[in-house]
């Protein structure tokens, strides 16, 4: 089926091949908002939305597989700095790691489509006579970008601020936190009843519980692979370390 440009677009001039692979990010972009599904996305359908001929699109992108992963590169550039500007309206560091999930969620539920583009599709794999290779966004991608970073750079300025214990492990702490903020958007991505028209609460909750827990964990040695007993006696560590934190009656 032909889709119709819906913002006709001025052909690019000769010289301005920058501009068409722009346009060209931009109304997959589009497209993917509108269709909510990548797999109903055409390369057809990108050039007809540009006004370009399909041919002009695999001068710039060799197939489908690599103008999605482009547009990975741009959601995450996105995701990144609304995170960054969520985040420089604080000075408190452990307020700062929560407003950059906030971003995130809200960034997420607010992208459905590119959200699931970027962070709900299978890892690369190959067929059985390596003839073809599906190479989504990969987690080498993220963990090399600057989201990642950033996000580790606030959990240790989290420390820096005595919220972590001294030599809290702040790749495992930025992994875990972006695990939970992941698990609850996607949870209300996939079952949007679960939380209804409360999506956002729920992730925000989901976002502070996470942080606070990592934060304990943190004093009770828990963040580390190596000590095979440190649950062993979790309970009373706990309630002992909230039984200081409460002023007496």
């Amino acid at each position: 089926m032909k889709h119709a440009p819906v913002h006709p677009r001025r052909r690019a001039k000769r010289g301005e091949g920058e501009r068409l692979r722009e346009e060209i990010l931009l109304a997959a972009r589009e497209l993917l908002a509108e269709t909510q599904d990548a797999d109903a996305m055409s390369i057809r359908a990108v050039a007809d939305r540009v006004g370009v001929s399909t041919p002009s699109i695999y001068l710039h992108f060799a197939d489908k597989q690599a103008l999605l992963d482009a547009v990975c590169g741009l959601v995450f550039a996105e995701l990144d700095q609304r995170m960054q500007e969520a985040a420089a309206t604080t000075t408190d560091p452990f307020d700062g790691l929560r407003l950059r999930g906030m971003a995130y969620a809200e960034f997420a539920l607010a992208n459905p489509e590119q959200y699931r583009l970027a962070m709900m599709r299978m890892p690369a794999v190959h067929d059985a006579y390596d003839t073809h290779t599906y190479d989504p966004f990969s987690a080498e991608d993220i963990v090399a970008g600057p989201t990642y970073h950033h996000l580790i750079d606030a959990v240790e300025a989290c420390t820096a601020s005595g919220v972590f214990a001294p030599g809290t492990d702040a790749q495992l702490v930025a992994t875990s936190l972006w695990a939970a903020a992941h698990g609850a958007v996607s949870l209300c991505l996939a079952k949007p009843g679960l939380a209804g028209n409360q999506a956002m609460q729920l992730c925000e909750l989901v976002i502070m519980q996470a942080g606070m827990g990592a934060a304990f964990g943190s004093y009770m040695g828990m963040h580390s692979h190596d000590d095979a007993t440190a649950h062993e006696h979790a309970s009373d560590e706990l309630a002992a370390l909230l039984r200081s934190m409460t002023p007496p009656a």
